[in-house]
Formats: C-alpha cells, structure tokens, sequence
C-alpha cells in the first residue's frame, strides 16, 4: 500500500496521543502524521498557545493542517508554520460536519470552487511546489465532484492529494465508493493517498493506480489501539500526560471520553464505558480505569 500516514482526528491524535502511542505508531509503520486541523479566520494572530500542539516540525514527520475558506489568513498561518520549522501544510477540504460546511469551509469548499482554486494557489506560493497538500472527499452530496474538480486541482503542484472514498453526506457511514475514488486517482496529476476504512479495503481493493501513493488512516487504528495487550497502560500514560497538560478535571476527562468512544464496543471497556460517561473527575476516572494507579489529587 506504500506509505502509511495517521490521520487527524480533531480532538484525538493531538499531540499528547501522538506521544503516548508513540510506540505503537511506530510499530504500525506510519511515516508520519498529519495534525488537527487549526482555523484561519479574517484577522487571525497566531501565538504560542495556537501552535502548542504542533511541536517542533524540525523531522518533517508532522504536517499541520489549516481549515479555512480565506486564502489571506491562511497564508498568515502559513508563514508561522514555517517560522516554527515546518516544510509543509495541508487543507482541509473535507470535514463533513454540517456546521463546517454551512460555513463554506471543509466539504463546504465544494460549493466555491473558485474559493478553493484560490486557496490552493495562495498554499503552493507561500509554502512553495510540492510542500502543500489538499485533503478532499469525493463530492459533497455525488461521488463524482471531485472529478469536476480535478483539473482545477491539477493545475497546482501538490504534495499530496488525499482522498476520503465517501462523500460529505455521508460523513463516516455507508460503504465506501472504491469505483470513483479510483476515478478521480486516475484522473489526478498529484500523487494520492487513500482515506476511508482502509483495513477492510485493502482486503477487497484491486491494486491501485501508479499515482496511488498509500493511505491515510485514522479511526481504525485508533479503535485497534484498545485491542492492544498493553492498551491500559498506554492510556494510563496518556492521562498523565493530559493531567500535566491541562488545567482542571473537565477538560482531561472530555479528552479521555473522546478516545474511549473509540473502545467503547470492544471486549474488556464495553462494561466499562457506561461507568466512564458519567465520572465528574479525574479520581473518578482513575478509579474505573484498569491499573488506575493512585489518583495524583490524593
């Protein structure tokens, strides 16, 4: 499948997870990450706190990732990523929740082709050829909109161009359209990686296109982590690590929530779950937790 890259996953794969489960990012063979998205809205000041969760971009496995529909803020945004040691970035041009593309920003792009056309050409200039990247679906409602859109995006030098198989409608649900991702692999003058329910995929999937460059994946290997034999002590690090990051029991507990919601239907943190929705802190969280250890507030 060639390269293996993790996904982001707002909320989840920051870089706090990306640190705990180093280990088994490693092992999986990922070649490196792309970041949660960051917004870039009109008048954006970028600080210190905004790029917290980046890190230092120094060993080009990081990609950060901008969410936007205005290509003046973006290139403000830009240009700190590369002050901050950064030698690519990517758009997020596929974000299917619904209060995202109201906004005309993710899957919204869709809908504003020539806002895209304009991003795409304010990212390559300001990052420079083959250093910027477009994550995209196949279309917003029909799986062929991205097709009506590839010689707009082929006339940019990307890095990469991603592609969900499904479309915006469909969010993560449904089955996903290998025929017209193939398609638009084809059609694309970028090399691509695959994105949507890849383990079940390569097990059907015919092999891809010569542009096809690997896959992105996300949710299935967050969901494998709590497969793992050692997943009760990865995620006892990641509390740890989300204890000293974050001030207060309400933000920690909402981060390890959203992980669990992954695990919630595995063998061994099904029964716990239900118990996990309602704890009000951390010591709560702790104690439900296999080998929750002795809770830091005692």
């Amino acid at each position: 499948m060639g390269e293996l890259w993790l996904a982001p996953l707002r909320g989840v794969t920051i870089r706090a997870f990306r640190e705990a489960f180093a280990g088994p990012i490693r092992e999986a063979g990922f070649v490196g990450a792309f970041a949660p998205f960051i917004p870039a809205n009109p008048g954006i000041r970028v600080n210190g706190r905004m790029l917290a969760d980046l890190g230092d971009g120094a060993d080009g496995r990081l990609v950060p990732q901008v969410i936007t529909k205005h290509p003046d803020a973006m290139r403000v945004l830009l240009r700190a990523f590369k002050e901050s040691g950064f030698l690519r970035a990517d758009l997020n041009a596929g974000c299917p929740f619904p209060m995202i593309v109201r906004r005309g920003r993710g899957s919204g792009l869709f809908k504003t082709p020539d806002v895209l056309e304009r991003l795409l050409a304010a990212g390559c200039e300001e990052m420079g050829p083959g250093r910027f990247s477009l994550k995209i679906r196949l279309g917003l409602a029909a799986p062929d909109e991205l097709l009506a859109l590839m010689p707009t995006i082929n006339r940019y030098p990307l890095a990469v161009l991603t592609i969900h198989a499904r479309t915006a409608r469909q969010m993560y649900d449904g089955d996903v359209d290998l025929a017209h991702f193939r398609e638009a692999c084809v059609a694309s003058a970028n090399p691509v990686l695959y994105n949507g329910d890849v383990g079940l995929t390569l097990r059907a999937a015919p092999e891809g296109p010569p542009n096809l460059r690997g896959a992105m994946v996300g949710r299935g290997f967050v969901r494998a982590l709590g497969e793992r034999p050692d997943a009760a002590t990865l995620l006892a690090g990641y509390l740890d690590r989300s204890c000293a990051e974050l001030s207060g029991d309400q933000p920690v507990l909402g981060r390890m929530k959203e992980l669990l919601s992954y695990w919630k239907d595995l063998p061994g943190w099904k029964r716990l779950w239900p118990t996990v929705k309602i704890c009000r802190t951390v010591c709560e969280l702790r104690a439900v937790l296999p080998h929750n250890g002795k809770c830091k507030e005692e």
